[in-house]
């Protein structure tokens, strides 16, 4: 009899087939993401789980699945994950880092763009008629070419965001709490946390949710930005204290951002869909169709590997 596994939400077609072939298949049969009493209902038997970033997996939910040997996440992240109780159960968790890496950089820097040169802004002002010809001071925004990049987080999305900045000829300054061991081939420049703030035009986030990075991004830190500095989160929403940055974007403290991540998600408060100097975008870096494939093949290859008693591609291991 194969295995039991329980997915959360549906994959792309090449990877159910995947799944069909090594497990006995149960799938959220819902187009929505299931409450905690349902994932405890769906998960009780199963030996193996894959979720998704939005599933809180838990103690208690760990506790309801006493065969459970892998939780194969599909995301790079795993905050949503009590991975530490969950190994002391014996549990295997897994993620799928690198396949969506140059995918995120794509859509950090169609988020840079469109903020800088305020396209999704313009694109409304279009559609609601208000367009009557050319004028010198419409929709006036910032150069991106020959601009400061600042990238908090130089891991594999921030080093692949920086390569794409070198076409624009732009300095790029960087800080990471943990001394890069390699060489990059463009030049970087490596400073402290508040010189980043302080020189970005473009700053742009690129770090995991911990912790230490909850509200990095808050009051005393946006005061630190130039006014006319832009703000890009395609990373984790909490890593910035929304509330401090409607303040900041309301006030002009800050010229724009550009987030595809949020706070309480999938909440947006109304302050923040008011303004005209953000785009926002929901939750899509890694959407597209190569990328999800590549993730979900990934997330089933770290399950089956598991199951059959191998090492899976990419382990969750505590530091």
């Amino acid at each position: 009899m194969k295995p039991l596994l329980f997915l959360t939400r549906l994959l792309p077609e090449p990877a159910i087939k995947l799944l069909e072939d090594n497990f006995t298949l149960k799938i959220n049969p819902y187009n929505r993401s299931l409450t905690k009493q349902e994932i405890m209902e769906n998960i009780k038997d199963a030996d193996a789980l894959i979720c998704l970033l939005t599933d809180i997996i838990d103690k208690e939910i760990i506790d309801a699945a006493p065969k459970l040997k892998v939780i194969s996440n599909y995301a790079v992240g795993y905050n949503n994950i009590d991975v530490e109780y969950a190994i002391k159960c014996g549990i295997v968790v897994c993620n799928t880092p690198g396949v969506l890496t140059e995918t995120t950089a794509d859509l950090t820097w169609a988020l840079i763009m469109a903020t800088c040169r305020r396209i999704t802004e313009s694109e409304r002002f279009i559609r609601s008629g208000k367009f009557k010809g050319w004028e010198p001071m419409l929709m006036l925004g910032q150069d991106v070419n020959n601009k400061t990049l600042g990238i908090l987080g130089m891991g594999r999305i921030g080093q692949a965001v920086a390569k794409r900045a070198v076409g624009f000829n732009m300095q790029i300054i960087y800080h990471n709490d943990i001394p890069l061991n390699q060489n990059l081939p463009y030049e970087a420049t490596e400073v402290d946390f508040n010189t980043l703030l302080k020189e970005a035009d473009i700053l742009t986030l690129h770090i995991p949710l911990t912790e230490n990075t909850y509200h990095l991004i808050g009051k005393n830190e946006l005061e630190i930005m130039k006014d006319s500095a832009v703000l890009i989160n395609t990373s984790r929403g909490p890593i910035i204290d929304e509330q401090e940055l409607i303040r900041a974007l309301s006030t002009k403290k800050i010229f724009a951002a550009g987030l595809d991540v949020y706070e309480q998600e999938p909440y947006i408060p109304p302050e923040l869909l008011a303004l005209d100097n953000v785009v926002l975008l929901p939750h899509i870096g890694s959407a597209s169709i190569e990328t999800r494939t590549k993730m979900a093949l990934l997330a089933v290859e770290n399950a089956i590997s598991v199951i059959e008693g191998r090492k899976p591609p990419a382990m969750v291991k505590l530091t």
